[in-house]
């Protein structure tokens, strides 16, 4: 049989394993206790040492009190201190919502991660963050989107700064993502341009280290060299879409579009992470092509911020999808999917090396088939700060 491969980066078991350093997983910081420290060397500090619930959460000079103290790293991905929770109030999602201390009580709104040198709110998928850029003494502490600024930097207790993600092997933070990823059988649809009609950048001015970037929506991370998309909730939707993306669409290597049948094997592969979205994102599809009227996937892979990795399958050409759990990792935590299709009626999806399988309906035959990925989000509003973020650290098509 005729195989064709696409290969667009290659990476490491080594790489991808070095790169699980999460508030919460890894060893050297679980069950730790002492000060956070952040913007002009102060220590994220509770109000008046009060154990009161709603008391804020705020930057202050270091004194060594209990009211400074905190735990990180436990199982259940909480900080605490004086007895309780680092908490978002009222499980607020929206930049600006303030943080307190809080009964702990298990919800997404009291738990972080690690990304970067950053503290991600799990119920969010916000940045803890000074307010206002401010190291003033009782500056509040808040969530708001991530932008890697020094007021969203806290190192943890121990004194060791939250684990930064180094560069991915095989990827250079220098050049833009076609000079690290074959992105000649790709195109790029962005969230901006004239309503209905979103910007689409062409696989011939994608590929090469000096091919487009968009600082905003498309561009090389410097600080690991991921391929990252930004979809805002606010932005160019297709016609068919209330959505938002910043996604990649299949090709031919002659510049046609993708339009794959089911019979044979078809696989999309990739390691990615998702340091922010607001409600959930889709980061990959099999979208159906030629054949007929429908505008349908025949599937999509979601992330929510609470960790779950979720596939809606499509009951048939005409609509209705049904979602299946298949798995769970923190936010901004690396992690892999394969989504496979073989025997011309069968989906095989692999996370993290654990696969699924199920069942094509005949109904989806007739119609032709073609990848996507990168950051479609799932939700909108008149918001452009709120939405996902998506960073691929390796991406593999293959046909045969």
């Amino acid at each position: 049989m005729n195989r064709r491969a696409k290969l667009l980066i290659l990476f490491t078991a080594t790489a991808v394993a070095g790169a699980l350093g999460v508030l919460g997983i890894t060893a050297a910081t679980a069950a730790t206790a002492g000060p956070i420290t952040g913007l002009g060397g102060k220590c994220v500090d509770v109000a008046g040492a009060s154990s009161a619930n709603g008391t804020a959460v705020q930057l202050y000079d270091c004194n060594g009190s209990t009211a400074q103290s905190w735990t990180v790293g436990a199982a259940d991905r909480t900080v605490r201190a004086l007895g309780k929770c680092l908490d978002v109030t009222a499980a607020g999602t929206a930049n600006g919502t303030t943080t307190q201390l809080y009964d702990c009580n298990g919800t997404a709104a009291q738990q972080w991660t690690s990304n970067g040198a950053t503290l991600v709110n799990a119920g969010s998928g916000k940045c803890l963050d000074a307010t206002g850029q401010s190291s003033a003494n009782g500056t509040r502490l808040q969530i708001w989107s991530c932008t890697g600024a020094a007021n969203q930097s806290w190192t943890l207790p121990g004194g060791t700064t939250t684990p930064t993600t180094p560069p991915a092997a095989g990827l250079d933070p220098a050049v833009a993502p076609g000079g690290n990823f074959d992105l000649s059988i790709w195109q790029l649809q962005l969230p901006i341009g004239s309503p209905g009609a979103p910007t689409t950048i062409p696989a011939s001015q994608l590929k090469g280290p000096n091919g487009y970037t968009n600082p905003t929506y498309f561009f090389t991370d410097k600080t690991d060299g991921s391929m990252t998309f930004w979809a805002p909730e606010k932005g160019v939707t297709t016609p068919n879409s209330n959505y938002a993306r910043s996604e990649l669409r299949e090709m031919n290597a002659s510049g046609s579009a993708a339009d794959w049948r089911l019979a044979g094997s078809h696989k999309l592969s990739a390691t990615l992470r998702i340091p922010s979205v607001t409600q959930n994102v889709c980061v990959g599809q099999v979208h159906l092509g030629s054949g007929g009227t429908s505008t349908k996937p025949l599937l999509e892979l979601y992330y929510r911020p609470n960790g779950d990795i979720i596939l809606g399958t499509e009951n048939s050409p005409d609509g209705g999808q049904t979602l299946h759990t298949v798995g769970n990792v923190p936010l901004g935590t690396k992690w892999s999917y394969v989504i496979a299709i073989t025997g011309g009626n069968t989906i095989k999806l692999t996370v993290n090396g654990s696969t699924t399988s199920y069942a094509i309906p005949s109904s989806f035959n007739q119609y032709g088939m073609y990848f996507k990925a990168g950051s479609y989000n799932q939700s909108s509003s008149d918001s452009t700060t709120n939405g996902a973020k998506v960073k691929f650290y390796a991406l593999t098509v293959s046909h045969g």
